[in-house]
């Protein structure tokens, strides 16, 4: 009994940590969505967990501004507005300019090798002529892509500034998934981009590391607020070499 009562808020902490990762976990697949309105219940039923770990995760994300509560109406999810966007990806600058200034000097020969086949093969796949009938394509990019940013923050060494950019990532999360919609033909700009700047790394030429990086994070913004989602949706319907030149 003793035993139990003093693992309690451990398995407390436990659940309240899962039942976080559980939401970002939804942002990142579209399954909660900016501005949206939802109950206590509903999370409990979407992210599998009690009530009281909802309950006690939801401080935390009051806190980082991902959510807020709305009297006689429960939960919204952080609204998309201009302000948003421009505090989102500035904050995302700055880190990861930080971060790239670190990583230029400290990846290896290896990762950077590796972290360039793994775009190639994102690149490979979203230019084949059936790209669009591969249905993990987008997952598999947005995971490399994303995979590259967390790995140069993370390289710094600096939990707290690793967590403030976790947070901040969710924000530009909820703002693509207001905003836009990734095909395979957007793909490949995007990979192209990572290619040139992951060919700098390799150079160890952090001057040109860090103007790459901030023309990919202004040509990400860019995408963000002027695609037009009728013209996006219409691409999945148009023939691939079409696609390319969008």
């Amino acid at each position: 009994m003793i035993q139990a009562v003093a693992n309690a808020p451990d398995d407390t902490t436990s659940q309240r940590a899962r039942a976080y990762q559980g939401f970002t976990q939804q942002i990142f697949t579209g399954g909660i969505r900016a501005g949206q309105f939802i109950s206590q219940r509903e999370l409990m039923a979407l992210l599998d967990m009690p009530l009281g770990a909802v309950r006690e995760m939801i401080p935390r994300l009051e806190a980082a501004g991902l959510v807020k509560t709305v009297p006689q109406r429960g939960l919204q999810v952080a609204h998309v507005d201009l302000k948003l966007i421009r505090n989102a990806f500035q904050v995302r600058s700055m880190i990861e300019r930080e971060a790239v200034l670190n990583f230029v000097r400290g990846a290896s020969d290896t990762e950077l090798s590796a972290i360039e086949t793994s775009h190639r093969d994102i690149l490979q796949r979203a230019e084949a002529t059936d790209a669009v009938n591969d249905a993990a394509l987008l997952d598999d990019a947005q995971a490399v892509d994303w995979g590259l940013h967390d790995r140069m923050v993370d390289a710094l060494g600096n939990d707290i500034i690793s967590e403030q950019y976790r947070v901040n990532s969710l924000r530009v999360r909820l703002i693509k998934l207001e905003h836009s919609v990734i095909t395979p033909s957007r793909l490949i700009p995007a990979m192209q981009e990572h290619l040139r700047f992951i060919e700098a790394l390799r150079q160890r030429n952090a001057a040109l590391a860090v103007e790459l990086l901030e023309d990919h994070i202004s040509s990400a913004r860019s995408r963000v607020m002027n695609a037009p989602l009728e013209q996006v949706l219409n691409e999945w319907n148009t023939p691939h070499t079409t696609r390319r030149n969008v």
